[in-house]
């Protein structure tokens, strides 16, 4: 079981930035993908960005490329998504998410076993 929980949403003006973070604990290591999602209200998941945990490969979502940065620390097991430059259509629920193998695409939901609680971030305009 991997346990995830989430933090760093808040409130912001459009063109400001946010960072969250995702703690891990309990069996990361059987884990090869790490992402973010987001989900607005009336709208389907949407996949944010992902990494693989025992490497530095990222896969950014195009609509956040160049605005956002996926990373992790694994001492801490923790993995970050730094948003910058945020728009009003960012606005949703962001959530991580652990799961997969070597083999698994990581921009992909079903490739991910264990989610988190979500955490709300809203961009004003």
């Amino acid at each position: 079981q991997v346990q995830l929980v989430e933090s760093g949403g808040g409130l912001v003006q459009a063109g400001g930035s946010l960072r969250l973070s995702c703690a891990a604990s309990g069996r990361t290591f059987s884990s090869s993908c790490m992402g973010w999602f987001r989900q607005a209200p009336g709208k389907e998941r949407e996949f944010v960005a992902g990494i693989r945990w025992n490497s530095r490969t990222t896969y950014p979502a195009d609509s956040v490329k160049g605005r956002f940065i996926i990373s992790r620390d694994n001492a801490k097991n923790t993995m970050y998504l730094q948003m910058n430059s945020l728009k009003p259509e960012d606005t949703a629920v962001y959530s991580c998410a652990a799961g997969g193998t070597l083999y698994s695409d990581c921009s992909r939901h079903i490739s991910y076993d264990y989610w988190g609680q979500g955490t709300q971030v809203t961009v004003s305009s």
